[in-house]
């Protein structure tokens, strides 16, 4: 690790003084933008990350890790059209619960951002400020932001693939085994219920994860022989429940034959489409299954219990900081880490399958 860069170089090389460089973070709207671009420019050349605390203008230890994350609450949710999901821990909550517990299992407290968007540089920069290292969903963060970020701390990269992108391939990663999931959970409908008619459910703006279910699914689809399109059946904007209770909707209307199961990407779509095909009429599972993917508690107490494939999403959590600290702790210059953590696919009655007093999933 070379030497880290201050406010000192960056307001030499962008030809202002000290006050204006802290005035750019701390509150950038008080500066003209062209002084403010200039500046933040200056930063980005030379990898420089602001400090948040005199602790860590001292010692460049805080104390604190970070998680950036995208803001995965239901808009309608938020709006009154929905259900109220507080009471279920939805993705994002399982991981912030592992990466908590973990961080204080170290000694470490846990700074999170709950919403990438906005700011005159970007969240991502600020919250890198303020902790000694940080773990980011990927494909929520430019890779430009990223390689400045860890330059200076460890980075942590979270779900997904790398993509064979070189320029971060020196970044730990920890994923899912998004692929063997959902191909098992599809293979189960196909071999195990002798469904045909299979309709999938993604997103319009595909995550690493989702495509990876999804490649998942056509494995499953063409080794059991059947008929299946290169692309989703239907792409939904946010995988929500009030978008799954629309998909539902429209793959379920009409006099036309519908589909024997509807696949979705994840839970939160699923338990909406429960709701639309019970409006609908229609009976879980024996007119229609319903399948989702991510084991949130919610997907265990609806009616008919979803089947789903549950990832260890609080394990992620604790992975993402087992390896910040395994980085802090001196092992900057090893090899990247790359960890892919095991699914479960859980058979319960909205495909058809029952869970006897054993606990032990059964096909009816």
């Amino acid at each position: 690790m070379s030497a880290a860069p201050t406010v000192y170089d960056v307001a030499e090389r962008s030809g202002v003084s000290i006050a204006t460089v802290s005035r750019v973070y701390r509150n950038p709207d008080a500066v003209r933008a062209p002084t403010r671009e200039r500046v933040l420019a200056a930063a980005r050349e030379l990898g420089y990350v602001p400090s948040g605390n005199a602790r860590g203008l001292a010692s460049r230890s805080t104390g604190i890790l970070g998680l950036c994350f995208p803001d995965y609450s239901d808009p309608d949710a938020e709006a009154g059209e929905a259900e109220d999901e507080d009471p279920a821990m939805l993705y994002s909550d399982q991981i912030i619960r592992g990466m908590e517990r973990a961080a204080r299992r170290h000694g470490y407290a846990l700074l999170i951002a709950a919403s990438l968007k906005g700011g005159p540089e970007s969240l991502v920069a600020k919250v890198a400020g303020r902790v000694d290292g940080f773990a980011v969903l990927a494909r929520t963060v430019p890779t430009e932001e990223l390689e400045v970020i860890s330059r200076r701390q460890p980075v942590v990269m979270l779900a997904g693939p790398r993509e064979g992108d070189d320029h971060l391939d020196h970044l730990d990663h920890v994923e899912v085994a998004n692929f063997d999931g959902q191909r098992e959970l599809t293979r189960h409908l196909i071999e195990d219920h002798g469904l045909r008619r299979l309709a999938y459910i993604g997103s319009a703006e595909e995550s690493p994860d989702v495509e990876a279910r999804f490649r998942g699914h056509l494995a499953a689809c063409r080794a059991g022989g059947v008929e299946v399109g290169d692309e989703p059946d239907l792409r939904v904007g946010m995988m929500t429940q009030a978008e799954g209770a629309r998909a539902a909707e429209v793959l379920c209307a009409g006099d036309g034959e519908r589909p024997e199961a509807l696949v979705f990407a994840n839970d939160q779509m699923a338990v909406g489409a429960l709701h639309t095909v019970e409006r609908r009429g229609l009976r879980v599972p024996d007119d229609v299954v319903v399948t989702g993917f991510d084991g949130i508690p919610l997907s265990r107490l609806v009616r008919p219990a979803l089947t789903t494939v549950r990832q260890p999403m609080v394990r992620l959590g604790e992975a993402a900081v087992d390896l910040l600290v395994k980085r802090l702790s001196g092992a900057r210059d090893a090899e990247p880490v790359s960890l892919m953590l095991p699914v479960t696919v859980v058979r319960r009655g909205s495909c058809g399958c029952g869970e006897g007093e054993d606990g032990k999933p059964g096909v009816r």
